[in-house]
C-alpha cells in the first residue's frame, strides 16, 4: 500500500504570508494592471521572495482567482448582515428594499479595474473563459438564497431564476461603470437605483402574501 502524502497544515504564520501576498496583488494589479503586473512585482510590494509566492500559489491567474474568492466570501457576509438588518427594521416598499441592496452593492473602483482587465485576460486565454465561468456561476448560486430572503420581505418571488441574477449582474456592472465615470454626478446614480427597481420589477411578482 502506499501512503497518501498528508495536506499540508496552514498555520498562522503561512495564513499571514498568504494574506499579505493577496493584499500587495491587489495593489499591484490595481495601480499597474493585472497585464502589466508580475510575480516580481507582487513580491516586492508584499516583501516577500518568489519563494514565499510559489509555496501559496502557482500564478498570478490562481492568486486573482483566490482574491475574487474572499471578496465574494466579504458579499455573502454584507449581504447576510443587511437582510439581518431589514428582519428586524422591515421596508415598507420595494423601492426601500432596493436603497438596502445598494447599500451592499457598493461600486469599488479598484476591483473593477482589477476585475474587467482579469476578464480580458480570461477571454484571451484558453481555458481560463470556463473557468471564469463557473465562478461566476457558483457567485449566482451562493447568491440565490439571499435575494429569495430579500423578496419575501417586500412580498415577491422570482420568476426565472437564472434569467433574475444575469440581469441583476449586468445591471450592477454596467452601472457601476457609470458611477466610475462620473462619480459626483447624482442624475447617474439615481439611474443606477432606477434600473435595479426594473430589474426587479420586471423579473419577479407579487406573490399571494405579497405587499409590494
Amino acid at each position: 500500500m502506499t501512503q497518501r502524502a498528508k495536506p499540508r497544515r496552514v498555520t498562522k504564520r503561512r495564513a499571514e504570508t498568504r494574506q499579505r501576498l493577496l493584499d500587495a496583488a491587489m495593489e499591484v494589479f490595481a495601480d499597474e494592471g493585472f497585464g502589466r503586473a508580475s510575480v516580481e512585482g507582487v513580491c516586492a510590494r508584499a516583501g516577500y521572495t518568489r519563494g514565499a509566492f510559489y509555496s501559496n500559489f502557482v500564478s498570478l491567474d490562481e492568486m486573482f482567482l483566490a482574491m475574487w474568492e474572499q471578496r465574494t466570501e466579504v458579499l455573502l457576509r454584507s449581504a447576510a448582515e443587511a437582510i439581518e438588518a431589514t428582519e428586524r427594521e422591515p421596508v415598507a416598499t420595494l423601492a426601500q428594499g432596493i436603497d438596502r441592496v445598494l447599500d451592499v452593492a457598493v461600486v469599488d473602483e479598484a476591483w473593477y479595474r482589477v476585475q474587467a482587465e482579469f476578464t480580458a485576460h480570461a477571454l484571451r486565454t484558453p481555458g481560463l473563459r470556463r473557468v471564469l465561468a463557473d465562478r461566476e456561476a457558483r457567485i449566482a448560486e451562493l447568491l440565490l438564497p439571499f435575494l429569495e430572503r430579500a423578496l419575501r420581505q417586500v412580498g415577491r418571488r422570482m420568476l426565472d431564476r437564472e434569467a433574475f441574477v444575469a440581469a441583476l449582474v449586468a445591471v450592477h456592472e454596467g452601472t457601476a461603470g457609470q458611477v466610475l465615470v462620473e462619480p459626483d454626478n447624482p442624475v447617474v446614480r439615481e439611474r443606477r437605483r432606477k434600473l435595479f427597481l426594473a430589474v426587479v420589477d420586471s423579473y419577479t411578482k407579487t406573490d399571494a402574501r405579497g405587499r409590494a
